[in-house]
């Protein structure tokens, strides 16, 4: 999602050239629609040295000019090098994850202006397509914007009341989850008062999903296992439209809302919302806000992917549900 801005600024920059994209098969969806590509790789990352030689043959067989790293971390220096590209652009080396990678680029943007992940992006983008206008959304059609105002209809009807809340279950095991407890509590206590609440939960958190759906019943409206990048962003646009915001752990969903002008509650754990949420980022004068513990562990922010906390997740876990609930009406 974050990289949105860069097909956005090479397909303006360059309307005559043919753009790919190598895109792992949980992200594949999203590139389905109107964002101006000719060829699509599909990389399966978990499929060992076969994935490799696929692509390779793929690659070989298109014979790219120019490759564009907009990740900065191994696997994607080894995706350029792969392509043959006698270009290969990327991020700056200070701003690679795995810097000692950057060595496979042959021209890199400046350095980011910020922290923020998005800020890296950005100044790529203006590397390889100077004087581009940064656009965010995923290019949703029209017919993909009315798809998308009557799944929200369908499954979160509107009656008279406009606002209300989104929220997107986490997946278990991550350390920036929220308990789906947690989450049932919220919602119980949105719906009681008065509020328009729909609880979604995608492939990978689809049991948790109808669990909350038998245990909380009609009382709130529920969408398990929601599938489909593209109608998933034509639901966050349509719940824009309609006032409603998003409540979600720092993940794929939280800045797939953001880049279609949905506000996101972000439940903040072990990472650095000014760093990894969504954009822009959390502030003033941003429509998001982070909402985390009031007495989180010395450890927070971490970019761990296992906690190693003695008690475990304590900056999720003690993020209480009536607190959250507080900070949502007092505006948060």
């Amino acid at each position: 999602m974050q990289s949105l801005p860069l097909l956005h600024a090479l397909r303006e920059a360059y309307p005559d050239a043919e753009l790919a994209w190598a895109v792992q098969a949980e992200f594949q969806g999203l590139f389905d629609g109107g964002l101006g590509l000719e060829r699509r790789f599909l990389f399966e990352r978990r499929a060992g040295l076969g994935a490799w030689l696929r692509l390779r043959r793929e690659l070989e067989a298109w014979a790219p000019d120019w490759s564009i790293d907009a990740q900065g971390n191994v696997k994607s220096a080894m995706v350029a090098l792969t392509s043959g590209a006698a270009r290969r652009s990327g991020l700056a080396r200070a701003d690679w994850r795995e810097p000692f990678a950057a060595h496979s680029l042959t021209d890199a943007a400046p350095p980011s202006p910020g922290r923020h992940a998005m800020q890296r992006n950005l100044a790529l983008a203006q590397h390889v397509a100077p004087g581009s206008a940064p656009r965010f959304d995923p290019a949703l059609s029209e017919v993909e914007r009315a798809t998308g105002r009557g799944l929200l209809e369908l499954h979160a009807p509107r009656a008279e009341r406009e606002g209300g809340y989104v929220l997107h279950l986490a997946s278990a095991g991550d350390v920036r989850s929220w308990p789906a407890q947690s989450f049932a509590d919220l919602a119980a206590e949105l719906a009681e008062a008065g509020q328009r609440v729909l609880v979604l939960s995608g492939p990978a958190e689809q049991d948790q999903g109808a669990q909350l759906a038998a245990r909380l019943g009609s009382r709130v409206h529920h969408w398990v296992g929601q599938r489909g990048l593209r109608d998933l962003a034509a639901v966050f646009t349509a719940a824009a439209e309609d006032d409603m915001r998003l409540v979600a752990c720092d993940s794929g969903p939280a800045h797939l809302a953001a880049a279609c002008g949905l506000a996101v509650r972000l439940l903040v754990g072990p990472q650095d919302p000014l760093r990894t949420g969504p954009w822009p980022a959390v502030g003033p004068s941003s429509p998001h806000r982070a909402i985390s513990s009031t007495q989180p562990p010395e450890c927070a922010p971490c970019l761990e992917r296992q906690c190693t906390h003695p008690e475990g997740p304590v900056c999720m876990t003690a993020l209480d549900p009536e607190a959250t609930l507080s900070a949502l009406n007092e505006g948060a």
